[in-house]
C-alpha cells in the first residue's frame, strides 16, 4: 500500500506493547506572514527590551522550507521517539525529497504500517530503531516491504499550558 502524503491519513499501529498513531496532515498551507527575527540570548530571569535586537523578518515558510512541494507535516502520537526530542502530539516537518541516510529520523511504512524511527544500515541490514529503550529495534527482513516516506527535518511542539 503506497499512500500519497498530500492526503489526510490516520493509521494506528498496535504491535505488542507498542502503540503509535501517525497522522499525515498533508502539505502545509502557504503564505505565512513574515515574523520578526530577534538576535539575542533570552535569559531565564527578567528579559531585556528586544527592540534593539531586531534583525529583520522571516516567514515560517522560509525558515522551514515549507513552500517546497516535497515537504509535508505529520502529527506523531506515542513515546517511542522521546530520546530524539519527538513527543506524543508533536508535529514533524518531513522532507520526502531528501534521501534518507544512516542515522536519519524517517517516516516510513513497513509492510504498510507507518512508523517514525531512526534509520540505520549495518552490513546490508536495515534497522528502524526507536529512541526509547522500552521498544526493541525493528529489523527489516527479506520479504518485508519498506517504503521511506521522507526524512524528519524539524519537530514542533506546543509549549503553552
Amino acid at each position: 500500500m503506497h499512500l500519497m502524503p498530500d492526503l489526510l491519513y490516520i493509521h494506528t499501529v498496535c504491535t505488542g506493547p507498542f502503540i503509535m498513531t501517525i497522522t499525515l496532515l498533508g502539505a502545509p498551507a502557504g503564505g505565512t506572514e513574515p515574523l520578526p527575527l530577534y538576535s539575542f540570548h533570552v535569559p531565564a530571569g527578567f528579559p531585556s527590551p528586544a527592540a534593539d535586537h531586531l534583525e529583520g523578518h522571516i516567514s515560517l515558510d522560509e525558515l522551514f522550507d515549507l513552500r517546497a512541494p516535497h515537504v509535508y507535516l505529520v502529527k506523531v502520537e506515542g513515546d517511542s521517539m522521546q530520546g530524539a526530542g519527538i513527543y506524543s502530539g508533536d508535529i514533524v516537518i518531513v522532507d520526502r525529497g531528501r534521501e534518507a541516510g544512516h542515522g536519519d529520523v524517517v517516516i516510513a511504512a513497513v509492510n504498510s504500517e507507518p512508523v517514525c524511527k531512526r534509520l540505520y544500515r549495518r552490513d546490508g541490514v536495515v534497522i528502524l530503531k526507536s529512541e526509547n529503550p522500552a521498544y526493541p529495534p525493528r529489523y527489516v527482513m527479506e520479504g518485508d516491504e519498506l517504503v521511506i516516506w521522507g526524512v524528519v527535518r524539524y519537530s514542533v511542539r506546543d509549549h503553552a499550558q
